[in-house]
């Protein structure tokens, strides 16, 4: 069973929705048990990271995920902000994130006026790294995204996704159960299906 984190700031039911479509079984939950017994987890989010990461303190559910993903070695995928959540800290908030993958949060900064923020619609996603979301690096991917902050990861070896957009940026990342995408999977059609139907099909790693 998938658990989708709801937190009150991300489209937990279009994540659910897609979920369902692929064969899944998902609930939505902003349980703090619940989140620290699932099997799989995601975190999806839209909006700002300080707001982020105070609704998960005040809530109990950023002790639930820490519980799920470093007792349990439980796989949590995080979308957009929620991946944004995920690190240890963000250009856009004061506060530190959950710190559970190391690396910082940046805003996009054209020097051109011309190229516009945020960065919206489809983008090519280039498979880089050995991981268990992307399908082969030949293979092109297509994915939607909407954001104007990008993720900069301490370590190279997290980083098994990049895209172009002012320049290369992490779209995906992957540490051990910990895995995260700057783009919307349930807004991405048949790539987004099928990034949720490997998710899906991942087992626990404790």
């Amino acid at each position: 069973m998938i658990v989708v984190v709801d937190y009150g700031m991300g489209n937990s039911g279009s994540v659910q929705n897609m979920i369902r479509k692929v064969g899944g079984k998902v609930q939505v939950s902003n349980d703090p048990d619940t989140i620290a017994y699932a099997d799989k987890l995601v975190l999806p989010g839209v909006g700002s990271f300080n707001a982020g990461i105070k609704a998960l303190r005040e809530t109990g559910i950023g002790d639930a995920l820490r519980h799920a993903v470093k007792s349990r070695q439980v796989p949590l995928l995080g979308i957009c902000l929620g991946m944004h959540l995920m690190l240890e800290y963000s250009d856009e908030g004061t506060l530190p994130g959950m710190a559970f993958v190391p690396g910082r949060v940046r805003l996009f900064q054209p020097k051109n006026k011309r190229i516009k923020v945020p960065h919206m619609g489809w983008n090519i996603v280039r498979s880089n790294n050995p991981n268990v979301l992307l399908e082969d690096g030949d293979k092109e991917q297509r994915y939607y995204f909407v954001h104007s902050y990008y993720v900069e990861c301490t370590d190279a070896t997290d980083v098994v996704g990049v895209t172009n957009y002012i320049h290369d940026f992490v779209s995906v990342f992957e540490r051990e159960n910990l895995m995260g995408t700057q783009f919307h999977p349930e807004k991405s059609h048949r790539f987004g299906m099928a990034l949720f139907r490997r998710f899906d099909s991942m087992g626990s790693l404790c």
